[in-house]
């Protein structure tokens, strides 16, 4: 009982504050990279409590810039840290923290959009995608610039279940805008449903944590700041490939003040444009009359589910973008136009 009481969580020993780091490598945030610092502790540590129990955990933090989120993850007990930072500068300041935590702290200066997260731990973290998470988590402060990118791939990775979730339903905790963040977690019919909302909620739980006042950061963003949780779903809601949901759910948002069939209609090329769209709607049992923002998860997962069908019955079809055949119409126009010059220049 008395060794047990011994035992004392890991704390990092004394450390000059991020502000002295700061200034101690001559740091600034690059604004053409979106960087903002969290200078204050008590931020960082309420936002590593979201990502829960941290105690002996492997974590791959994302850009963690001077480390002011790093000690955080250090000091909640995780026993194997794993930073991915692509500006050189900041490699200095986060050696030092690695030097206050021996054997804790792994430093790649990479890209997180190329970095192949699945050789990043041991495959003994890896758990079964249907039992409980494994104890592994993402967690970061992204910039803005990177932040809607990452988390697309992110999601087609977990749809994939490759990347990060290679080791199972690896969970995240990371910062967003604001305004991406109530999209992510818009609920159908809400302002802010958007194609994130949905592509997000079909493949996980998602939750909107808390708001952190742009006036924490430095510099100080224009827009506030959203920490959000996603905790991968052990089955997704839409059994359709990644690529071939995105497709429909872009196609439906790009026309978002509209009836929902003036986006389905885009699915398909135009000799055949209507009947397909009002075959794919009557299949799918959706009122066609519908603004994208009313349809639920189910909706899309019965319009994913008869578009794929359709497009295993026409050949071609999956391949179609409406966008090419616009392009190749408006060539067509132009090289007309072009013929008439000639044949006035030869009157």
């Amino acid at each position: 009982m008395a060794a047990s009481r011994k035992v004392a969580s890991f704390r990092l020993p004394p450390l000059p504050t991020i502000g002295e780091i700061i200034r101690l490598y001559n740091l600034r945030a690059e604004k053409q990279l979106s960087q903002n610092f969290l200078l204050d502790l008590r931020l960082t540590d309420k936002i590593v409590r979201q990502a829960g129990n941290l105690k002996d955990a492997h974590v791959c933090e994302v850009g963690p810039g001077p480390g002011g989120l790093t000690r955080s993850i250090l000091n909640a007990g995780a026993a194997d840290l794993l930073v991915v930072e692509k500006d050189t500068r900041f490699i200095p300041s986060l050696q030092l923290l690695s030097e206050a935590a021996p054997g804790k702290v792994r430093i790649v200066h990479g890209d997180i959009l190329t970095y192949r997260m699945d050789r990043g731990f041991p495959s003994n973290v890896a758990r079964k995608w249907e039992d409980e998470p494994p104890n592994l988590h993402v967690i970061g402060n992204l910039p803005f610039s990177v932040s809607t990118p990452l988390i697309i791939k992110w999601l087609e990775n977990m749809s994939n279940r490759d990347g990060p979730f290679h080791f199972g339903r690896t969970r995240l905790t990371l910062t967003f805008q604001k305004e991406v963040a109530e999209r992510l977690t818009a609920s159908t019919g809400s302002r802010q449903r958007s194609r994130l909302s949905v592509m997000a909620q079909y493949l996980c739980t998602v939750k909107s944590c808390f708001t952190i006042p742009g006036r924490a950061f430095v510099p100080k963003p224009q827009v506030d700041v959203g920490v959000v949780h996603f905790t991968p779903l052990a089955e997704p809601q839409i059994q359709q490939p990644f690529k071939l949901v995105e497709k429909v759910v872009r196609n439906v948002f790009q026309f978002r003040r509209k009836r929902c069939y003036r986006g389905i209609e885009m699915l398909f090329p135009e000799a055949r444009r209507l009947e397909l769209a009002e075959l794919m709607l009557r299949t799918a049992d959706v009122d066609p009359t519908l603004r994208p923002t009313q349809l639920t998860v189910p909706h899309f997962r019965a319009l994913a589910d008869a578009y794929g069908r359709l497009c295993a019955e026409n050949a071609g079809l999956a391949a179609y973008e409406f966008r090419d055949e616009l392009r190749r119409k408006r060539r067509g126009a132009a090289a007309d136009h072009g013929d008439e010059d000639d044949d006035d220049d030869a009157d």
